[in-house]
């Protein structure tokens, strides 16, 4: 029985077998990586992977899914919501210090579950997900470039990140309205001691109104935090680099 893709969960199954393939190289799974897969839907990638990893651990939400996908022996199948997932007892329960982890991210809630991830990247080799294009360019911006903006700097600070491919809509069942894109997410090795409960409330009102000189948003938070250093409030927050918040935030701390 043919599954129809489910627009609550956001869903658009890959299909296109060469994308598919580009999309495996990137990854370049090997025997025994301890891989865990969000939102496999049809194993149009869990399959590829599979036969070269041997087994694979699969997050799926959509229980006629879940049933499907437990028919193959190789696949080790949680059946949850990915933001209520603790990769950190999954990777202990596969019994591996560290996971990969792969997906094409449901588009309509892609940014929380790459902040859900951020809490458990130190259980993390590396991640390859398929976003909207869209979102991928603003995790990957440069400061003082339009795209720049919140989701660059709370990730930039903790991951290398790389657009590797450009996936066109007819690449999908049903074709989304928007172009995608694969990124590659690496951790840093020695990422920068901060608060990053604080880093985010600074980032959160530094660009809460990015038109408008800092000295009118983070000045005024600034002050009352009782900040006395010197931190340049005359530009606008896109044009201050990640690592001039990090080193705001730990002069805070």
């Amino acid at each position: 029985m043919k599954h129809v893709a489910r627009k609550r969960f956001g869903q658009h199954f890959l299909a296109d077998a060469s994308v598919i393939d580009a999309i495996v190289r990137e990854i370049a799974p090997k025997a025994g990586d301890p891989m865990v897969e969000i939102g496999p839907g049809l194993a149009a990638l869990t399959q590829p992977l599979v036969e070269r990893l041997g087994k694979l651990t699969v997050i799926e939400l959509d229980r006629d899914l879940a049933a499907r996908l437990r028919q193959h022996p190789q696949l080790r199948v949680v059946e949850s919501d990915v933001l209520k997932v603790d990769f950190a007892e999954l990777a202990a329960n596969l019994g591996a210090p560290k996971l990969r982890i792969v997906g094409n991210l449901p588009y309509n809630i892609s940014s929380p579950i790459l902040f859900h991830l951020l809490q458990y990247v130190d259980h993390v080799v590396d991640q390859h997900f398929m976003l909207q294009k869209e979102v991928i360019d603003r995790m990957v911006a440069a400061p003082a470039t339009s795209d720049y903006g919140r989701l660059s700097v709370m990730l930039q600070w903790r991951y290398a990140m790389e657009n590797v491919l450009f996936v066109p809509p007819q690449a999908f069942e049903p074709p989304p309205r928007v172009d995608s894109a694969v990124v590659r997410m690496v951790p840093l090795d020695a990422p920068p001691q901060v608060d990053e409960a604080l880093l985010s409330e600074l980032v959160q009102v530094a660009f809460s109104q990015r038109r408008k000189i800092l000295r009118h948003t983070l000045g005024k938070w600034l002050e009352q935090k009782g900040f006395t250093g010197a931190f340049d409030v005359q530009r606008r927050a896109e044009e201050v680099p990640v690592e001039e918040y990090v080193a705001l935030v730990q002069a805070l701390g």
